[in-house]
């Protein structure tokens, strides 16, 4: 987090929007601290694994996801982990927390920091990628998408970028 704020301390974000896990608002507390807005949304959380919520990992949880995300891949999305949501779930709760950031028509630069499978259920529908190919967009651990929206249509400009962490490795 340290890394990805020294990064990008001088771009000027109008606000950021975070989930309402705290996981988020620690990620880009250095923007925060420095007086920039911020909202929470919980249609950014991540996607619910439901009864593996807070459980410690087991080889029989993994088989689990492992066969789930099998199923979504075959675009069979009525499957769940430990009855948690469905990609659909999220993307649904998504569809409404963006119409709400993208009415905010004088921020002109966002930070939208979430978590892994909903960023990759988000980056799915808002380039129009099919969704059961969501596991197309790779992710790190603070890893960088950065869209830019043409008024119809989003664009990449940077793919899951992590430059910032090659300080780390220094």
């Amino acid at each position: 987090a340290e890394a990805f704020y020294a990064t990008n301390k001088n771009v000027h974000f109008d606000k950021i929007y975070t989930s309402s896990l705290v996981r988020t608002v620690q990620s880009v507390h250095g923007f925060i601290k420095n007086g920039i807005p911020h909202e929470q949304l919980e249609g950014l959380d991540e996607i619910s694994w439901g009864s593996h919520e807070g459980e410690v990992f087991n080889k029989e949880m993994h088989a689990n996801y492992l066969s789930v995300i099998q199923h979504w891949k075959a675009g069979d999305f009525s499957k769940t982990v430990g009855n948690g949501e469905t990609p659909i779930d999220v993307m649904e709760r998504q569809k409404k927390a963006m119409e709400h950031i993208m009415s905010q028509e004088e921020e002109n630069t966002i930070l939208i920091a979430m978590h892994g499978r909903a960023m990759r259920i988000m980056l799915s529908w808002v380039l129009n990628y099919p969704l059961n190919q969501m596991d197309v967009f790779k992710h790190h651990n603070l890893c960088l998408y950065q869209l830019f929206h043409t008024g119809s249509i989003y664009r990449v400009e940077k793919f899951s970028d992590v430059s910032h962490l090659k300080s780390l490795e220094e």
